[in-house]
């Protein structure tokens, strides 16, 4: 715009506009160029937003994509431990005499589900994921959720070759 502005003032200038409308159209020249610097400086900020943006997206996706192949690698090279240690688990259960419902309760406890949480994934009532908790705990000799969860990682966080075993003697 404000280069036609421009092209127009130059022709009433060889045509002999009066003073008045050269003066008009000088204006509306210069808020022309004053509008378009605005213009031009916004899109510039905007495009180094939307570069610095683009970078860090890009450094993100590298990021998640190295955090995923790590994932995926520690998955595969637990689960045979993992394997080995449900297998463990369940035998345990076993030996404390658990029903499939109180089995089922355990291990949602073990993976940190609350008792509502319990309930809703099992579609019982709150007071029944409850009650078959106490029961895990009774038939188990432990306290609560928490000695649950030692009673089977207190093992797997001590240094290699120093087990609760060398300790004491788990609850039967």
């Amino acid at each position: 715009m404000a280069g036609l502005a421009a092209l127009d003032l130059a022709t009433d200038l060889g045509e002999g506009a009066s003073i008045g409308h050269v003066l008009a159209e000088g204006g509306i020249l210069v808020l022309g160029f004053l509008g378009a610097t605005i213009i031009a400086r916004k899109l510039f900020a905007i495009s180094r937003r939307a570069q610095k943006a683009a970078r860090e997206a890009k450094d993100l996706a590298g990021r998640l994509e190295k955090t995923a192949a790590d994932a995926n690698r520690w998955r595969e090279e637990a689960r045979n431990h993992v394997v080995g240690l449900a297998q463990a688990i369940d035998e345990q259960f076993e030996r404390w005499h658990l029903s499939p419902a109180e089995k089922e309760v355990a291990l949602l406890l073990l993976k940190g589900l609350s008792h509502k949480e319990v309930a809703d994934v099992r579609s019982v009532a709150e007071a029944t994921a409850r009650q078959q908790a106490r029961a895990v705990y009774k038939k188990a000799g432990l306290s609560g959720r928490s000695d649950l969860s030692a009673f089977f990682l207190e093992d797997l966080l001590l240094p290699p070759g120093n087990t609760s075993a060398d300790r004491a003697e788990p609850v039967d």
